[in-house]
């Protein structure tokens, strides 16, 4: 597994963010999106998952690698825990439910519905969705949103295994995850010009991650 992104250049609602993105990601490695709210974080993200096109420049990366975990946790809310992972798991075609569950810690959860479950129980539900899709590659926005501290070194633990795997990670956080294998890419030097001027400071003012 190999994702590379040469000169990418990206935008949000015809405003150019982020210009000449390139960077090399192998099986094995972990990297770190950083940057100022509205830089273009997730915009990147989604155009790598292929969810919306570049403005320029090359993704390429092997077969159907990449699962994507966004803001949203997709869940069904009138199915149970196990039942949520068990359609994603019959959407992939694996059958890792149990493990899943054991994995983020939801086994004694598995008969509940996911709608009675807290934000961050849906959260560990919502990730847990990466260990049933067989993918290489994770590409991750804010993994870590309504987590408490057990359960972010819980995530942590199951990405790391999954680099020990031959998986890799992309990840977009500002928080530390102990990670010492991961590198990190600041965004900063690729902001568009356009951008330095104008949106990313009324993002920024307003405290959410648009981009």
């Amino acid at each position: 597994m190999e994702l590379r992104v040469s000169s990418v250049s990206i935008a949000r609602g015809g405003i150019p963010l982020l210009e000449g993105v390139s960077f090399v990601l192998r099986a094995g490695g972990c990297l770190v999106l950083r940057g100022a709210n509205g830089i273009g974080k997730t915009t990147l993200l989604r155009t790598i998952a292929g969810l919306q096109p570049a403005l320029g420049g090359d993704i390429s990366v092997g077969g159907d690698a990449i699962a994507y975990a966004a803001h949203a946790d997709g869940l069904k809310s009138t199915l149970t825990v196990a039942e949520n992972l068990a359609f994603w798991a019959a959407v992939y075609g694996t059958g890792a439910v149990d493990q899943a569950l054991a994995r983020m810690n939801l086994s004694e959860l598995r008969d509940r519905q996911a709608a009675n479950l807290s934000a961050g129980q849906k959260r560990r539900l919502g990730l847990a969705r990466l260990l049933v899709t067989g993918r290489a590659l994770w590409v991750l926005d804010e993994p870590t949103v309504s987590l408490d501290k057990a359960s972010v070194a819980l995530f942590a633990g199951v990405v790391r295994d999954h680099l020990k795997a031959g998986g890799a990670a992309l990840i977009a956080t500002h928080i530390d995850l102990g990670l010492d294998e991961a590198e990190v890419l600041e965004l900063e030097p690729f902001r568009a010009k356009r951008n330095a001027r104008g949106s990313g400071a009324f993002d920024s003012a307003f405290g959410g991650d648009f981009a």
